[in-house]
């Protein structure tokens, strides 16, 4: 029989509390002293108005940072939460540290030197980490090419697959509750209208075809002209729609774009002037169209008159996918993290058009930016609104792209590639901050949560991997496909992620 070491004593208990007690206190004492501080505005690279404050040590945590910048910012009625990056890095401060144990005491700032930090706004809800698959759906007869949850929550989910069948589910069970037939080959996108209202999907028949997604009925006829297959679908942003004549864009192998109106079913025009396949077609929140091809260029587009504006030239090879820095606000139109419908039309349209000032005005200017990724390993950031020239060409991908995404903030920019790795960059420019590793095949796809802190990413290793913006760690591993993950997409209010693949199943992931 083992023999049991007796319980600790009496005094080996009142000693051991007496040296936990003192190791703390000795960690956790600040040195008097001051610091010089300057807080520079991440988006602009500005301080505006705000001083250089002299800050007590003992005082200077990431809380206490944050109060002292609202106030500076007349705001602390209606807080807003910031996240501080001291200068030069691309990790911020995490929530319960200070600027003496990160900075000064590890070398990385002097206390008599000034430090600079840099601030960017949160969002003002938390997005929890999806952590467990609630749901394994059955049901497509093929593979999973994509996947949209719809705008207004995550209790419907659209996927479209290889079985020429549009799948709507209702994830609040994990049940189907729509298979919309009608395509005769394999559907290769879905999207849905910016109110949730309608969806459109398409696919290697030619066809374009819009759905009610709350009756599972097909809108009207076939939406016919395409020659070659579908390769992208964009919706119209909800504040520049005319009232009930919702348009849709669709880009096709046949290096046409071509932009429909949904209900009437008829086409307003054909965007011609690639020379080869159009591989993603994004609708701004201005009236731009902006088109990538297999050409290497980009096309911008005025969506009232279907006239070429630009051409982005700088790739050397296929450009597979673009990314506007407003796709979110523009996916999500007037649905936010309050859950609040206004009730009239008008207010509708107000809201959504004030959600897209909002993300897109920078320094008083409505600002644009898109990011280009192409087969010849790199990506491009732009601002077409102002200039056809790129703002920078950023490399470290070892292969080719497959998409690029923005944090609904806009402040951050993913890059999913081939070379099994996903990239993290800032959306102002450019700068790469961390390559998120632990994929061990090519990563398909890339979604932020609602909140910009998380990013969920999937790959041909049949995995997904959620990993925490703040530190550019892995957050969650979230293996249970059984083969490669194709499609992903984080519901906008932030609940769940959907993913589909290979193994002919929809998973939906909660936290």
């Amino acid at each position: 029989m083992a023999t049991l070491p007796p319980p600790p004593s009496k005094r080996q208990k009142r000693e051991a509390l007496e040296k936990s007690s003192l190791q703390t206190d000795l960690t956790s004492t600040i040195p008097d002293g001051t610091i010089r501080t300057r807080f520079v505005d991440q988006a602009t690279g500005s301080s505006d108005t705000l001083p250089v404050l002299t800050v007590p040590l003992s005082q200077a945590t990431t809380k206490n940072l944050e109060i002292l910048l609202n106030e500076l910012k007349e705001q602390s009625d209606d807080r807003i939460p910031y996240r501080f990056y001291p200068d030069g890095s691309a990790e911020a401060l995490g929530d319960k540290e200070d600027v003496y144990n990160s900075l000064v005491k590890t070398g990385r700032v002097s206390a008599e030197s000034e430090v600079v930090l840099q601030y960017a706004p949160q969002a003002v809800f938390r997005v929890k980490a999806v952590s467990r698959c609630s749901a394994a759906v059955s049901g497509h007869g093929d593979n999973i090419l994509a996947v949209q949850f719809s705008p207004k929550n995550s209790a419907r989910m659209a996927s479209g697959s290889g079985d020429k069948t549009v799948r709507i589910w209702d994830c609040d069970t994990g049940t189907p509750a729509f298979t919309l037939k009608g395509h005769s080959k394999w559907v290769l996108a879905v999207s849905y209208s910016p109110d949730g209202s309608l969806l459109a999907s398409g696919g290697y028949d030619n066809e374009v075809r819009i759905w009610d997604p709350e009756t599972g009925k097909q809108v009207g006829g076939p939406l016919k002209g395409h020659t070659n297959f579908i390769t992208s679908l964009s919706w119209e942003p909800y504040h520049l729609q005319e009232p009930g004549r919702p348009r849709v864009a669709s880009s096709s192998k046949d290096g046409t774009v071509r932009v429909w109106d949904a209900i009437g079913g008829r086409v307003d025009f054909a965007l011609s002037g690639h020379k080869s396949s159009v591989t993603c077609v994004k609708w701004g929140g201005t009236g731009w169209i902006y088109t990538s091809s297999h050409d290497k260029t980009i096309k911008v587009w005025n969506a009232e008159t279907g006239t070429l504006v630009h051409t982005l030239s700088g790739h050397a090879h296929w450009v597979n996918h673009l990314a506007l820095s407003t796709d979110f606000v523009l996916r999500t139109s007037y649905h936010d993290h309050t859950r609040k419908i206004p009730p009239t039309p008008e207010e509708k349209l107000a809201k959504a058009k004030s959600r897209f000032e909002k993300a897109a005005i920078i320094n008083g200017e409505i600002v644009e930016r898109l990011a280009t990724a192409s087969e010849d390993c790199t990506i491009f950031l732009w601002t077409p609104l102002s200039t056809s020239k790129p703002v920078t060409r950023m490399t470290g991908h070892q292969k080719q792209i497959n998409q690029v995404c923005f944090s609904p903030d806009g402040t951050l920019l993913a890059s999913a590639a081939w070379d099994n790795h996903v990239k993290l960059w800032s959306a102002r420019d450019g700068k790469f901050l961390f390559t998120l590793r632990a994929h061990v095949g090519p990563v398909y796809m890339a979604s932020f949560s609602a909140d910009s802190r998380l990013l969920a990413s999937c790959s041909k290793d049949t995995t997904l991997k959620v990993w925490d913006m703040r530190t550019g760690k892995l957050k969650e591993d979230l293996p249970g496909h059984k083969d490669q993950v194709f499609a992903l997409d984080w519901s906008p209010d932030g609940e769940r992620v959907g993913s589909g693949g290979a193994d002919k199943q929809v998973r939906i992931w909660r936290g």
